[in-house]
């Protein structure tokens, strides 16, 4: 079992820095002292630290509390297989769908290792119809030029981050698999370019959203681009699918949209019975 990407000191620092508060302000309108805010940074739970910082960072304080004793346990669909690599003392994913009639297959991302990704290619019978980039950051890319050797194809990347090699996309496109089609929406602020992909259609037990790092379970990635626009294209692009939609975060366990809304501190305006 994959553990969250993120705990709650994490989500507090990317809180922290994607809304540029200082240490100074962020204390002040939380009212907690300099030493207390520096022992959660740091690691130390405090409930009450916690709860009280989440409000100037915008986040849902029941769910930033809760995080520790919370876990996604989500079925793979039968037409998924994700393969985890080791990456800077974690792991990041990459992903495999398939139609299961015709055996066309979508790659996603490559992971460190292109290795695992070709054996579950070859393990099910597989034929590789596309490579598709979340996002250009070396994790998600590492094993690109391997990747398109092995299986002739030339991979899809977004068409703002043209990094030669590639066939460019623009959101909206859509691409045939098989019986399945492969919907591209725009989840930016992560990376420029970022891109979720939603796969959907017969023979598919759920529709599968692959994120790249827009969305972790119980978190999001680092704003590195726009905070602001990270929270609003995940809303638009992500929180807006069937909540059972299982979705495939670059790093850390599957969830799925309706988990999120219950559980993501980050989207409090989001309520899930």
């Amino acid at each position: 079992m994959l553990p969250l990407e993120d705990g709650f000191a994490d989500i507090i620092g990317k809180a922290q820095r994607g809304l540029k508060l200082s240490d100074e302000v962020l204390c002040r309108e939380a009212g907690v002292s300099g030493e207390d805010f520096q022992r959660v940074k740091g690691g130390d739970f405090n409930e009450e630290i916690v709860r009280k910082l989440a409000e100037p960072l915008r986040l849902a304080p029941d769910r930033l509390v809760a995080l520790g004793s919370w876990h996604p346990n989500i079925a793979h669909p039968s037409n998924l297989a994700r393969v985890t690599t080791p990456f800077d003392g974690g792991t990041v994913n990459a992903y495999l769908i398939w139609d299961e009639e015709t055996k066309e297959a979508a790659l996603f991302d490559t992971g460190m290792d292109a290795g695992p990704l070709l054996q579950a290619v070859r393990d099910r019978g597989l034929t590789p119809k596309y490579i598709f980039v979340t996002h250009t950051h070396s994790d998600h890319i590492a094993e690109l030029p391997n990747l398109a050797r092995a299986t002739g194809l030339t991979p899809l990347v977004h068409e703002s981050q043209d990094i030669g090699g590639v066939r460019l996309f623009k959101w909206g496109q859509t691409f045939p698999l098989g019986k399945l089609k492969v919907e591209t929406r725009r989840t930016t602020g992560h990376a420029e370019g970022g891109t979720t992909f939603v796969v959907s259609g017969p023979g598919l037990d759920v529709s599968i959203a692959v994120v790249g790092d827009a969305i972790f379970a119980g978190s999001m990635g680092r704003g590195n681009i726009s905070h602001e626009d990270a929270l609003e294209t995940n809303r638009q692009s992500i929180f807006s699918l069937p909540d059972q939609t299982v979705l495939c975060p670059g790093h850390g366990p599957l969830t799925t949209v309706g988990l999120e809304k219950r559980h993501n501190p980050f989207f409090p305006e989001f309520h899930h019975s």
